[in-house]
């Protein structure tokens, strides 16, 4: 690690105002690629502790808090990742356009972060907070203009990587770029690096890992066919060479004598890409897997149901390093529930969905759509309903072909051919997660609910005023309706 001067004024300055070494930990921020809850034996997913996919990650959950309620802002991950670092929805900043960057002037934490004298550093996967990095030379050239591209923005950072490769043998070299990152790293001073893994992003490898398709058990919402299983397998296999990585930025930390002072924030960024996943606001398109470690401060083999949205990490990461968070900012820390103090929990997480690279005429590349979630129930409003359902990055996989085929010849069970085919869809869909947690059952109109579809719908009123959303809002689509 190199010297500062500067950085050693800033550092002085902060122990005279009475901050110490303890209190501005490192802060090491990974995220892996369309990862869904429950895809980790820690959350006794059989699947995996069967296979024993992902071993280091559920010694990491030992080692720390598991969070089992946390969903992401967005089911697509350049609105999801610009929105955890700017701690508010991608409809506050402006970017439910699939990999258009949070608008011009943005502030997000590890800005707040930099000032306050941490290190900052991105690397690994695309994080998507300049775009997508292969635009269109006239779009680049004006995301330049708006400082929102290159090098003004690139000068936010200490370390700034746009896009690691994305081969799969990629994730072997993970300790390299780690290492080559903290190398950056000023004598002494705290860090903050973000590092995306591609880990199970699409496409996959052939093989499955000596991953047995048959023994898999499979989530009630998807047919039983030798496509889906072997899919599913591939998955997996995909989510143990994440695992594999993980277990290389261990083997980092301990080597530079790192880890009793380096909060590891592990988090999904959406959904997985298989079916009624990424790109939907149903639960397995924003549920993803939480895990903090924070040694001596959050109690090991601990685990919590609180709610948690992508928007909160902003918050409870500037609150670890002592910093106030923009006024902007509209996440809310969840650090008192890690040190197991007074915390009060949200009543809500919401998502949003735009639309994403893809067909304008079909969901996987257009869609509007919109959910609120409470502890129990989960409301959805499709503003377009006449998009026919199709998976994000599978439209051309053999899964999907083979269900068009069974569906075109009336050989798809009643069920999933509702699921899947129905059209249009429903405007307004709302599950009870405790006793239908794959949404099978969609409970909208039924007056058993009357009250809590009012509560959530009224809810999402709200919040879309408050993020300035540009759709009908749900409450006036539902009084058209009647």
């Amino acid at each position: 690690m190199k010297h500062s001067c500067i950085f050693n004024v800033l550092f002085s300055l902060l122990f005279a105002l009475g901050a110490t070494a303890a209190d501005r930990p490192n802060i090491l921020l990974i995220l892996s690629d369309d990862h869904s809850f429950p895809h980790l034996g820690a959350y006794s997913n059989v699947n995996c502790i069967e296979n024993n996919i992902t071993p280091n990650l559920d010694a990491l959950a030992k080692e720390g808090m598991l969070l089992n309620r946390a969903y992401t802002p967005s089911p697509q991950c350049a609105p999801s990742r610009a929105s955890i670092f700017a701690g508010r929805s991608p409809i506050g900043i402006a970017a439910t356009r699939f990999a258009q960057p949070a608008r011009s002037g943005t502030v997000f934490f590890t800005d707040l972060l930099r000032k306050s004298g941490y290190w900052v550093g991105l690397d690994g996967r695309h994080q998507h907070l300049d775009g997508r990095g292969n635009d269109l030379d006239h779009v680049s050239d004006a995301l330049i203009q708006l400082g929102m591209r290159g090098e003004a923005f690139e000068s936010r950072f200490d370390h700034f990587v746009q896009k690691a490769s994305t081969k799969r043998d990629a994730v072997w070299t993970v300790d390299e770029k780690i290492e080559a990152a903290l190398d950056k790293v000023d004598e002494g001073r705290p860090f903050f690096l973000y590092f995306g893994f591609n880990q199970p992003h699409r496409k996959w490898g052939e093989d499955h890992d000596n991953i047995d398709p048959s023994k898999l058990i499979l989530p009630d919402d998807w047919p039983d066919l030798p496509e889906v299983r072997l899919d599913y397998a591939r998955y997996l296999a995909e989510v143990r060479d994440l695992d594999s990585g993980m277990g290389l930025v261990e083997h980092v930390l301990e080597k530079r004598g790192l880890k009793e002072n380096t909060i590891i924030i592990f988090m999904g960024d959406n959904g997985e890409a298989l079916l009624r996943g990424k790109g939907t606001v149903l639960d397995r398109g924003t549920h993803v897997p939480l895990i903090v470690r924070w040694p001596g401060k959050v109690k090991a083999g601990t685990s919590s149901n609180s709610l948690i949205s992508g928007i909160d990490l902003a918050a409870t990461i500037l609150e670890i390093a002592g910093v106030e968070k923009d006024p902007g900012m509209n996440g809310q820390s969840f650090l008192n529930l890690l040190l197991d103090k007074t915390h009060t929990p949200r009543d809500y997480v919401f998502a949003e969905r735009g639309w994403h690279f893809g067909p304008i005429t079909r969901m996987d590349g257009f869609d509007l759509s919109r959910s609120v979630m409470n502890q129990k129930y989960l409301l959805i409003y499709n503003s377009i309903p006449e998009r026919s359902y199709s998976p994000v990055d599978m439209s051309k996989n053999p899964v999907w072909l083979r269900m068009q085929a069974l569906h075109d010849a009336g050989e798809l069970s009643d069920i999933h051919a509702q699921l899947y085919f129905q059209n249009p869809r429903p405007i307004f869909e709302l599950y009870d997660l405790d006793e239908d947690p794959f949404q099978l059952s969609n409970l909208a109109g039924q007056s058993s609910v009357t009250e809590i579809e009012k509560t959530l719908r009224i809810e999402m009123d709200k919040w879309m005023i408050r993020e300035g959303d540009y759709l009908p809002l749900p409450s006036h689509a539902h009084q058209l309706m009647r």
